[in-house]
């Protein structure tokens, strides 16, 4: 919940290259440049500084400095662009459809992620927000984690005969758990599981465990779907939850992205979508249900 993360991507329609654009339509460009905004001109052709300068930050981002040489390369880079491209437009490549499809899908690539980042930008998340929606999630990630052994077999009559044996001598669990539990994942550990939060395992078993007292087994076989277990507590403690400074980052980026997907699904409900000539799909056969593995018999 709390690991950082990054708005998705089919929302934010990942920026496609602005060079793309440049290519197409470099004649465009000189119309909106002029030589006192140019960087470099290109057989007339004005390299817009403004380009250069957002492919400068663009670099910076990915950690590249932003030097006289760097600067260099990158005219470089844009006057061979606008040379092919020029030469493109001498042939009429511009005109084909193809060009033009792709032309206006990263124009729209762009203009989409423009409102993205406005919207970020302009929404900024309050710090009443954030503490309000930290302790929503706090009171979730609250509670006890328990440390438990179990011991899973496939039939009641045999966990019942397991907990009689352990009613006279409780120290036989991790032996009894080595020899009879079908728990391929605990086995050979005499069924420890670890240190886990209940809310991950099976329901049964999770409600089970956080009724046992420290040192207690069930008395009674806790039936899953996975067959009859039988629970030893060994220990439990209040999970640590990390403190809102620790987490405030990556809770401020979950908090964007969901008020940003509200915000993405409206403007889609709202629309009007139709689909023309729109492919007739068949529904994939069935898969068989997989079968758990026994390492896994406790866990969702």
């Amino acid at each position: 919940m709390f690991i950082k993360s990054r708005v998705n991507a089919s929302i934010l329609l990942a920026t496609a290259s602005l060079l793309i654009l440049t290519a197409c339509n470099s004649k465009d460009a000189s119309k909106d440049a002029t030589p006192s905004k140019a960087a470099a001109t290109v057989n007339g052709t004005p390299i817009s500084q403004s380009i250069v300068d957002l492919m400068v930050k663009q670099r910076a981002a990915q950690g590249q400095p932003d030097t006289p040489e760097s600067r260099k390369e990158i005219i470089d880079h844009l006057a061979l662009q606008y040379l092919v491209s020029q030469e493109a437009v001498k042939k009429g490549l511009d005109k084909t459809p193809e060009v033009i499809d792709q032309t206006q899908l990263t124009k729209e690539s762009i203009l989409a992620n423009a409102y993205v980042q406005d919207y970020l930008k302009t929404n900024v998340i309050s710090d009443d927000t954030l503490k309000a929606e930290y302790e929503k999630i706090k009171v979730k990630l609250g509670g006890n984690e328990y440390k438990a052994r179990h011991i899973l077999v496939a039939t009641e009559a045999e966990a019942k005969d397991i907990i009689a044996k352990l009613q006279k001598d409780p120290s036989q669990f991790e032996a009894l758990a080595k020899q009879k539990t079908l728990d391929a994942g605990s086995k050979a550990s005499g069924g420890d599981l670890g240190w886990f939060d209940p809310a991950r395992m099976v329901p049964e078993f999770g409600a089970a465990v956080a009724k046992l007292e420290k040192g207690k087994f069930t008395v009674e076989p806790v039936k899953s779907q996975f067959g009859y277990h039988v629970i030893l507590l060994e220990d439990s403690r209040a999970k640590v939850v990390p403190s809102l400074d620790e987490v405030k980052d990556g809770l401020k980026q979950q908090v964007q992205q969901e008020s940003l997907k509200k915000l993405i699904d409206d403007i889609r409900t709202k629309a009007k979508i139709e689909m023309v000539n729109a492919p007739v799909t068949v529904a994939p056969a069935s898969a068989p249900a997989a079968t758990a593995p026994a390492a896994d018999a406790v866990k969702k």
